[in-house]
């Protein structure tokens, strides 16, 4: 399966779909009577004044998210390659997504984090810009618009305005003004929404959107053991790519080790930020596998082994499809 992918073959788009189905049908056929979706934050809930909660029949509700994902993915794999991240034009970011995106149950079905995964990727083409970009105070800009978006749809995701300014340290020289570029262009969008808001006779309430941020980050948190085992073969594919990455590391040009060190943070901050949400929701770490999915294909595209990388993928694969249907 990986040396397919590791071949950049517009064919490879059917295998996509097809393992997007794989991977999915063993949830649709136990898929619960009813699933919720919820497409904003409570305090944005008057933005749609209808109730859409359960529009969707639970397989029109998984059949999108999986359309979803497949475009992420193929979005995904055109950014590494746009901007060489693995040293030549491959598939297996996409492949790595769509298999990632099937690690538990409540990654396949439509949820604030998996659209904001779009968002993610958005920001990752104008973020890896500052390298060759001689004035960034406008990308800033629209990089705060997009957070404040994101932020409207999925709380945590306003952590990720951190990866701008870590951005602009990484790749660019201090500049003021680009860093208040960022603040201004967060604060345009919530500027229109504190607007919308007093039209509503709301604007008392305004300043509870940011009550959650005040929450004490959790001592413990529960999970189910069943996700502890299918992290197993994750966290060794982690281990492989940090591995391979020292090896590397000073052999890669100087914008892709870059990008990998933002990558590595975004990674960071999409995990961390879980706390924000009073109900804890496995679904949250999507926003994780952007960044992950890229890990594990510099794995991939630098291991030389075949018999070991295709058994550590088959094992990820088969650890995915047995447990995913305990974790709902």
């Amino acid at each position: 399966m990986i040396s397919i992918f590791k071949i950049f073959n517009p064919l490879n788009i059917l295998w996509l779909a097809i393992l997007l189905f794989i991977t999915r049908i063993g949830f649709i056929a136990t898929v619960p009577d009813k699933l919720e979706f919820i497409f904003v934050e409570p305090f944005a809930r008057l933005l749609i004044p209808v109730s859409y909660e359960y529009a969707f029949s639970p397989g029109l509700n998984v059949f999108l998210a999986g359309v979803l994902v497949l475009g992420q993915a193929l979005l995904l794999n055109y950014l590494v390659n746009f901007y060489n991240l693995l040293g030549r034009s491959t598939f297996l970011p996409a492949l790595m997504y769509v298999t990632l995106s099937a690690l538990f149950a409540p990654f396949m079905v439509l949820s604030a984090p998996l659209i904001c995964n779009f968002l993610v990727i958005w920001m990752l083409f104008k973020l890896f810009s500052f390298y060759k970009s001689d004035d960034a105070k406008s990308t800033a800009y629209d990089l705060g618009m997009i957070v404040a978006i994101g932020s409207i749809i999925y709380l945590p995701y306003i952590y990720l305005f951190l990866s701008i300014w870590i951005a602009l340290v990484i790749f660019k020289p201090f500049n003021w003004r680009e860093w208040v570029s960022g603040i201004l262009g967060y604060i345009t969008i919530f500027f229109f929404f504190a607007v919308f808001y007093y039209l509503n006779n709301k604007l008392g309430s305004f300043y509870h959107i940011w009550a959650p941020l005040g929450t004490k980050f959790p001592n413990r948190i529960n999970i189910n053991y069943y996700n502890y085992l299918v992290l197993i073969p994750v966290l060794l594919l982690l281990g492989l790519y940090f591995f391979k990455l020292q090896q590397n590391y000073y052999k890669s040009y100087v914008q892709v080790r870059k990008s990998f060190q933002l990558l590595f943070i975004i990674f960071l901050i999409g995990g961390l930020s879980f706390y924000v949400k009073t109900e804890f929701n496995l679904n949250h770490f999507l926003l994780c596998i952007v960044p992950a999915a890229v890990f594990f294909s510099y794995y991939f595209i630098n291991a030389n082994i075949r018999w070991l990388y295709e058994s550590l993928y088959l094992l990820l694969l088969i650890s995915i499809i047995y447990f995913q249907f305990n974790t709902f």
